[in-house]
């Protein structure tokens, strides 16, 4: 079969690679049918994350179809349509009992084209299936459940969750790429007063109204009074750090109100200043955390309801042998205006239909 292989920092290809088998009997082998890339494997090509070896398939994220499973798995067989998630879970360790996949101790966690062969590929082998890949509806189109393996996940459990959004609540999301903008879309299962948006790229801010958001700013215009003249002078009830970097931190800290919610998404590969001189007379609650993707099937029922927009987040699709292409727009997303590329789905031509009188 083929895969996306890195080979160190800023080497990588499309390749040839050995199928994958069957090795524990909590094994599924999948066939990728549809394949999504993340900010992450960006950092990996910039050999930001050493723990990634020279010849590792990436991608943590897929929809396919299993093929072959191990002789202890229960709750798949082959044949049926699954999403792949990002996180992998043993089941049997204490963080998996607590619900917390994403510290799993038994050979789990982000192992997925982080210490194992991943999902950029024609088939991967999923470890501990039972609780790693989840039956789809058949109404749920691929390239709107893969989005559900990683970002969607990510936004509700480590944005809008530990941020603890309630009805009514001044809501700002700092930084509208996919995982902000599933941010924004998920507050809104708490019915806040309102959300917020703060990014550079004006179609980012237009894809986050699209998304619900009440009002949208350009980061270098002034939402810190934008904040305070929406609330009275309070600041936001929470604050979701969605890009990552020291300045949108301490932005995101003088955002929020005394007794707020600051709740940290971004994966930060520099050390920010917390300004506790300024903040430890205000009661606020930072919080950080790796998705643990125990909220997946609720969101899958949401996607099936009709109540999970995913559709403005997709904006390119391409083959799954165009793996390059695809990795070389969303690299390159301020010229290409890319959200999320997937890979594998049917490639439709438009054509245009002609009224007739």
């Amino acid at each position: 079969m083929k895969g996306y292989v890195f080979h160190g920092p800023g080497q990588s290809a499309w390749e040839e690679v050995p199928d994958p088998g069957i090795k524990e009997p909590t094994d599924a082998i999948v066939r990728v049918d549809a394949v999504t890339i993340c900010g992450t494997d960006l950092h990996i090509l910039k050999g930001d994350v050493p723990e990634v070896q020279p010849g590792t398939v990436l991608g943590h994220e897929a929809v396919g179809e299993i093929v072959e499973t191990g002789g202890d798995v229960r709750s798949v067989r082959p044949g049926d349509r699954v999403l792949v998630s990002c996180i992998t879970a043993c089941g049997r360790c204490r963080f998996c009992r607590e619900a917390m996949y994403g510290q799993c101790r038994g050979g789990g966690g982000w192992i997925l084209g982080h210490l194992i062969n991943g999902t950029q590929a024609e088939y991967v082998r999923v470890p501990y299936a039972d609780l790693s890949v989840h039956a789809l509806p058949g109404a749920v189109a691929d390239e709107d459940a893969v989005l559900l393996a990683d970002i969607f996940p990510t936004a509700y459990e480590v944005g809008v969750l530990n941020g603890k959004v309630k009805p009514g609540d001044t809501v700002v999301v700092v930084g509208a790429g996919p995982v902000g903008l599933a941010a924004v879309a998920t507050a809104h299962f708490f019915s806040p007063e309102r959300v917020i948006a703060v990014d550079l790229a004006p179609p980012r801010l237009q894809a986050a109204r699209d998304l619900g958001a009440e009002a949208v700013v350009d980061a270098r215009e002034g939402p810190e009074q934008l904040v305070e003249d929406l609330t009275d002078g309070l600041g936001a009830d929470v604050v979701v750090e969605a890009v990552g970097v020291p300045e949108t931190f301490e932005l995101c800290t003088r955002m929020v109100r005394p007794g707020g919610h600051v709740a940290n998404v971004g994966v930060h590969g520099a050390p920010a200043t917390l300004h506790l001189e300024s903040l430890w007379i205000k009661n606020v609650t930072v919080t950080t955390g790796l998705v643990d993707t125990h909220s997946t099937p609720t969101l899958l029922r949401m996607l099936a309801a009709g109540r999970l927009p995913t559709g403005p987040l997709v904006t390119h699709t391409f083959p799954l042998d165009q793996m390059q292409e695809a990795y070389d727009v969303f690299g390159n997303a301020a010229e290409t205006g890319a959200l999320k590329v997937v890979l594998g789905v049917p490639q439709h031509e438009v054509v245009p239909v002609q009224q007739t009188s």
